[in-house]
């Protein structure tokens, strides 16, 4: 697992399958009552950039712990 550092731009930093695990956890949890048109992997990754970089290794440590993948 990448270590996420910068505040600023730290999307770049995350590997396929992490960014992967991320997308489902956000479209799964924070965009699940929005409009199916607007739960794509841009809008997840907007707000993956919002949560900041410490959610974002928190969350990573969760969906790998539960295999959120594998769903």
């Amino acid at each position: 697992m990448n270590q996420i550092t910068s505040t600023n731009g730290f999307l770049h930093t995350l590997n396929d399958e992490e960014r992967r695990i991320l997308r489902k956890i956000v479209k799964k949890v924070h965009l699940a009552y929005h409009p199916t048109e607007f739960q794509t992997d841009r809008e997840a990754d907007k707000m993956i950039a919002v949560i900041g970089p410490e959610v974002v290794e928190r969350m990573l440590k969760f969906g790998v712990d539960h295999k959120v993948d594998e769903l």
